[in-house]
């Protein structure tokens, strides 16, 4: 399978008021069928692994989609958000299925992509909506308005306390983030489209704009997204 990029899509840039920027891409793909069939006939292997943050069942691209996906990043979208030195990547589908009332404390709050990433490198993101239904959500962006170190605390206590416990200590009960609260203020919001990739630096905390319709997101192909995501080195 061959990946036919739009090399005459237009880049709109979404500035934050932090400064931070998002890069959309409609009409990402000339053949992105050929990605949602891909996904549907492998649908049995999609799994999801026990422990991971993300609500929903996944399945790695094959190596060589991969790579087309990687040549293409680093000869005409890395320049957006200053990745420099390239050290790796992967990418994957994506299915969000987790009722609300089944989340645990990670999955209830916003989170960044370059996590346990070691310093020196950082990590930019891609997410590629590959559904029509646009109520399914797209991404929204936050900033954290606690200090680093309380934030690394709170980050501690999402993996640590079981749900009530996190619920007690920090008023976070279930359901998916997707406004503000006391802990982070909400940025910006970048809408879903069919076919619509956006490209953004994985340390910005971000969530899925998900509101629940099980109806919606458990039939057919639900919210199916490609997810990738470049490692590099910062000098």
């Amino acid at each position: 399978m061959s990946l036919r990029f739009n090399l005459a899509a237009r880049v709109e840039t979404v500035k934050f008021d932090t400064g931070e920027r998002v890069f959309v891409i409609d009409d990402f793909l000339d053949n992105p069928e050929d990605l949602v069939a891909l996904a549907r006939a492998h649908a049995s292997a999609f799994d999801a692994p026990r422990g991971h943050p993300y609500p929903g069942p996944q399945l790695l691209l094959p190596d060589g989609l991969a790579q087309q996906i990687d040549d293409h990043f680093q000869q005409h979208c890395r320049e957006f958000l200053g990745a420099r030195h390239p050290v790796g990547m992967y990418a994957r589908f994506s299915r969000v299925t987790t009722d609300p009332a089944r989340l645990d404390a990670r999955q209830r709050v916003c989170h960044r992509d370059d996590t346990g990433v070691e310093p020196g490198h950082s990590v930019s993101a891609l997410v590629h909506y590959l559904f029509h239904d646009e109520a399914l959500g797209g991404t929204v962006f936050f900033q954290p308005l606690m200090s680093p170190t309380e934030l690394a605390q709170f980050r501690r206590d999402a993996g640590a306390l079981d749900d009530p416990g996190f619920a007690s200590r920090y008023g976070i009960g279930p359901g998916y983030m997707t406004e503000g609260n006391r802990y982070f203020r909400r940025i910006g919001h970048v809408p879903a489209r069919w076919n619509r990739a956006i490209f953004y630096d994985g340390g910005i905390e971000h969530s899925g704009h998900i509101c629940w319709q099980p109806e919606r997101y458990l039939s057919g192909d639900g919210r199916l997204t490609m997810n990738a995501f470049f490692k590099h080195r910062n000098v």
